[in-house]
């Protein structure tokens, strides 16, 4: 299924937010967790760091709710109760969207479970809503789901989840391909400067033979910075392709 008839169920608003007061972009590989990563954890020390800023930053801003965005299967909001698990990756954790939630509920894709995990780390955190984007949604698509999470009625902060190109090297997922530099160089210099223009015309082809699992993410983001309006600023805290895999990491605030 794809479309609008994939797009959506239930209400039509997912963060009920304008202005969108601060965004974060973080990676999600299941190594980010420790307990996952076993001895090698200390590999992703400065990436996890950089996370964790970028999450205190979205925090920081007060905002009245944070919207996890990432990729799934579908597209369209996924409502609690709902429940991460890191079992698929070899460690018996669960980490639901809300935490104390009495009931274990729908199943939260790899992206928004590393979104609920990073935020487990700051402790006291406002309402949280999830939303899931297909990899192979359209522009049109993404276009309404953007118009969808901004509405005039409350502040809101996205914290949205996307690895890079999956093709930086001999060992990567996606095994090497010479595109894959120039297309994480292009994305960096993005999310660095906040520029929308550059994240909207990301290929979806392009990205897809890369293995770009941010892609519809980042467009889902510079949606929702553009009908919230005003100039935005970037900062990129991250940069590294440490397994073949680009981990970006970065804090947008309006300017």
């Amino acid at each position: 299924m794809t479309g609008s008839a994939r797009r959506r169920t239930g209400d039509s608003r997912y963060g009920e937010g304008v202005p969108l007061v601060a965004a974060a972009v973080c990676p999600h590989p299941p190594l980010l967790v420790p307990e996952v990563a076993g001895a090698a954890a200390p590999e992703l020390d400065d990436l996890r760091a950089a996370c964790d800023t970028a999450v205190d930053r979205l925090l920081a801003a007060a905002p009245d709710s944070v919207v996890l965005l990432g990729a799934g299967p579908t597209t369209g909001p996924i409502r609690p109760p709902a429940t991460g698990s890191l079992q698929p990756w070899g460690v018996d954790l669960d980490v639901p969207l809300i935490p104390g939630q009495p009931d274990r509920g729908a199943v939260l894709p790899l992206s928004l479970t590393i979104g609920a995990w990073l935020l487990t780390r700051h402790g006291v955190r406002p309402p949280v809503t999830a939303v899931q984007v297909a990899a192979d949604a359209g522009p049109a698509e993404l276009a309404a789901l953007a118009e969808e999470i901004s509405s005039p009625d409350a502040r809101v902060a996205l914290l949205v989840l996307g690895d890079g190109s999956a093709c930086r090297g001999e060992k990567a997922p996606g095994y090497d391909d010479q595109r894959a530099r120039p297309y994480d160089q292009r994305v960096a210099a993005a999310l660095a400067g906040a520029d929308l223009d550059a994240l909207l015309d990301l290929d979806p082809a392009l990205s897809a033979e890369l293995k770009a699992a941010g892609r519809a993410p980042w467009q889902v983001l510079a949606g929702v910075a553009r009908t919230t309006g005003g100039g935005w600023r970037g900062e990129l805290l991250h940069d590294a392709a440490p397994y073949g895999v680009a981990y970006f990491v970065a804090s947008w605030t309006p300017a």
